[in-house]
């Protein structure tokens, strides 16, 4: 439907044509859903699934046909697959081409949550949906359905209910305590979903949520507080899983998975969190049958484990877990998904000689007046991902490659909150010993001082007194800021909104996680600038293979 015939297997479609540029076959073909445009929650990562996907299948004497409409994916090459559909992923649009090419079936996990959502769509029209069925992907998709799998499976998992209105969502939230935790379903990266600590925030971000989703169920659930967040990567053939790799996010859970910083191989694990991880993650892909990629998150406070959610599909740390283990999981995914895996050897990928970590890239500084804070919805609009030969190496590496700057002279510290002093004041100890001055606000800068650390303190910016905060990082004497602060708290001077916003404004690097400030104290004290070494890919996984 171009200008003039198709010279390539580059492709659009038409409406009221009455002649094709192409001959359609009758070979085996298997069509692969790329991720549509790129956006905040689907980017790259889901390109590089859909294309390996592609590529596997022509490797199994199959021909790939690709539909996807972003020019700036690989998988629209148009020598990444025998066919390349330019066109928007829609019902209509994949069941027209469906019908022209008659494939053996369509791949629906590999482009992340836009396929995932036409699935049962496409189900109804009659596609045959390759890998996990239908059915089970709504039904770990849907909120409700998939807790009841959980109840029915013995998981714990947050309390929750689904909304039926306001009153009894609140009457719920007060009955379990708040914050709860506001979800709609089939959702991508996170929208509309949000914390609330009150009714007011619940009645507000209802509203929100159900504008979102209107044909799905909103769930609000109990939002725990100083959890570990993990999450575990695997493939499975007829619900036996095949491989995997448990991930932790540095970050308590609070923060996106697609905002967190991830490690692999988890640093920080009890042998029996590991192990009942592995078993939930079992018993979920047996009663679902899974074959595919598909990733759980779960909830650690302690040793107690709750299911978070799990999808069917390829997840966004999928390419990372891929490049930390140097197993292709795309690769294995697609191999189970044609069923031409035989050797169901099991392979645990969560030990090896090196560290990995996935860090996220932020937009902020191009964004006019936008808040650099973490929260559960995504902001990151890319990703790093780098090694090291233990934690603090590929963490400091990470943070290096998102554009931030070790500090050399001094750092400005706020911290909000009795609880947040007193869990970082070792961090700050750290931090004096590597010989940084330390700036601080008047209520932070005289607990640290009552605790053995020397700084220098600063008025407030609303006290309209000198020298304040904005005064120090408008002259630049500072070269990190650290602000550990509750997101959800509101209060009548936001300081420390303007001390991000100036920051960011500055180009000057920011933290304003606890956890990830403590581990950069911890690992700047250990590691310095030349420690940090420029290796190849292969030197590490050359040592698991």
């Amino acid at each position: 439907a171009a200008e003039y015939p198709a010279e390539t297997n580059y492709l659009y479609l038409t409406y009221n044509g009455n002649t094709n540029d192409v001959i359609f076959d009758k070979s085996k073909k298997v069509i692969v859903l790329g991720s549509g445009p790129y956006r905040i929650g689907s980017s790259v990562e889901f390109d590089w699934c859909s294309v390996t996907c592609a590529q596997t299948v022509a490797a199994n004497n199959l021909m790939p046909i690709i539909i996807n409409c972003n020019p700036e994916t690989v998988s629209t090459d148009y020598d990444m697959a025998e066919r390349l559909y330019f066109e928007e992923l829609t019902e209509e649009t994949v069941t027209e081409i469906y019908e022209k090419e008659n494939p053996i079936g369509i791949v629906v996990s590999m482009g992340g949550q836009t396929p995932n959502n036409l699935t049962p769509k496409l189900e109804r029209a009659g596609l045959n949906i390759l890998g996990t069925s239908p059915t089970n992907i709504d039904m770990a998709e849907d909120r409700n359905k998939f807790s009841a799998l959980c109840d029915q499976l013995g998981i714990d998992q947050p309390k929750w209910a689904m909304l039926k209105d306001v009153k009894s969502a609140a009457r719920f939230a007060t009955k379990i305590g708040f914050p709860v935790l506001v979800r709609p379903s089939y959702v991508l990266s996170g929208a509309a979903m949000n914390v609330a600590f009150n009714k007011d925030d619940l009645e507000q971000y209802l509203k929100a949520a159900a504008n979102v989703s209107p044909e799905h169920p909103v769930v609000i659930s109990k939002f725990h507080q100083n959890a570990k967040e993990l999450e575990i990567d695997a493939v499975a053939h007829d619900g036996k899983i095949i491989c995997q790799a448990i991930s932790e996010h540095i970050e308590n859970a609070g923060v996106h998975s697609g905002d967190s910083t991830i490690v692999l191989p988890a640093q920080r694990l009890y042998l029996e969190t590991i192990k009942k991880v592995n078993d939930i993650s079992h018993k979920i892909a047996a009663r679902l049958k899974i074959t595919g990629p598909f990733n759980i998150q779960f909830l650690a406070v302690e040793n107690h484990i709750r299911v978070i959610e799990c999808n069917l599909r390829a997840s966004r740390s999928l390419p990372f877990v891929s490049k930390v283990t140097g197993i292709n999981f795309a690769k294995v995914a697609t191999e189970a998904i044609l069923g031409k895996i035989s050797n169901f050897k099991f392979q645990i990928s969560n030990s090896s000689t090196y560290v990995g970590v996935k860090a996220p890239q932020f937009s902020f500084s191009r964004i006019k007046g936008a808040d650099p804070i973490l929260r559960v919805e995504m902001a990151s609009t890319g990703e790093v991902a780098t090694f090291g030969s233990d934690i603090y190496e590929a963490f400091l590496k990470s943070l290096l490659a998102t554009g931030n700057r070790l500090p050399e002279k001094s750092v400005f510290i706020s911290l909000a909150g009795d609880e947040n002093k007193v869990k970082f004041l070792e961090s700050a100890k750290i931090l004096k010993t590597t010989g940084l001055k330390i700036y601080a606000t008047e209520g932070t800068s005289k607990f640290l001082s009552q605790n053995g650390v020397q700084s220098t303190k600063l008025y407030k910016i609303h006290e309209h007194k000198k020298p304040n905060v904005l005064d120090i990082l408008h002259n630049k004497k500072v070269d990190l800021v650290i602000n550990i602060f509750d997101p959800y708290f509101k209060k009548e001077f936001d300081d420390d909104y303007l001390i991000r916003r100036t920051t960011i404004d500055f180009g000057i690097p920011l933290l304003t996680n606890l956890q990830t400030a403590e581990l950069f104290a911890k690992a700047i004290s250990l590691k310095k600038l030349k420690d940090l070494k420029a290796l190849p890919w292969d030197f590490y996984v050359k040592h698991l293979n």
